[in-house]
Order: C-alpha cells, then sequence, then structure tokens
C-alpha cells in the first residue's frame, strides 16, 4: 500500500490565483458593459431611444449562403420605456456597417 503525501500550496499561490480569479471576474464584467452600452447606441440609432434593461443574450456569426459573405447578429433583450414594452429580437450587423433589426415587442 503506498501513502501519497498532499503537499498544500504555498499561501502566495493561493493569493495570487485568486487576485488572478478577481481581475479575470471584473474583466468579463466590464466587458459585458461595454457590449451592453453598444447596442444601446446601435438600437438609439434604430429609434429605440429611451430604453432600458438591455440584456445581449448572444452574438452569432453567420455567412450568407448566395454571397458567402460573414456578418454578425446579436440577440437583444431590452424594456422600452416610450412603448412600455419588453422587445426582444435580433440586430443584425450588415457589411456596410449598418444594422438591420427584428425586433417584436410585447
Amino acid at each position: 500500500m503506498h501513502n501519497n503525501e498532499v503537499r498544500k500550496l504555498p499561501k502566495r499561490t493561493v493569493v495570487i490565483i485568486s487576485v488572478i480569479c478577481v481581475i479575470a471576474f471584473f474583466i468579463f464584467l466590464f466587458l459585458q458593459f461595454l457590449k451592453e452600452q453598444k447596442i444601446t447606441e446601435i438600437l438609439s440609432s434604430l429609434g429605440h431611444k429611451n430604453i432600458s434593461n438591455v440584456k445581449v443574450v448572444n452574438k452569432l456569426n453567420v455567412e450568407d449562403i448566395q454571397t458567402k459573405m460573414k456578418s454578425s447578429v446579436y440577440k437583444v433583450v431590452f424594456y422600452d420605456n416610450d412603448l412600455k414594452q419588453t422587445c426582444m429580437g435580433f440586430l443584425h450587423h450588415e457589411r456596410d456597417n449598418t444594422y438591420t433589426k427584428d425586433l417584436d415587442c410585447k
């Protein structure tokens, strides 16, 4: 029977790992905030100026079958304060840096 010795991690290593995890968490939150700000700005340019609770559900990279052009589609959910409705749908980033929307507000 073999006795395997388990060594504890040094305190310095535990502290470094903890600091890296905290920094990574804050970077994730910051990037999420920037993405929501970008979507808020895009929605504002598309006519939804007074909105809140913006959430980017996901971002998909898509390719047009006929033209083989690649673009991005964002799935978003937000509350439109003017319409007093929750809107959900897609924002399609076109090749010429314009956006089209396919939103359903209820």
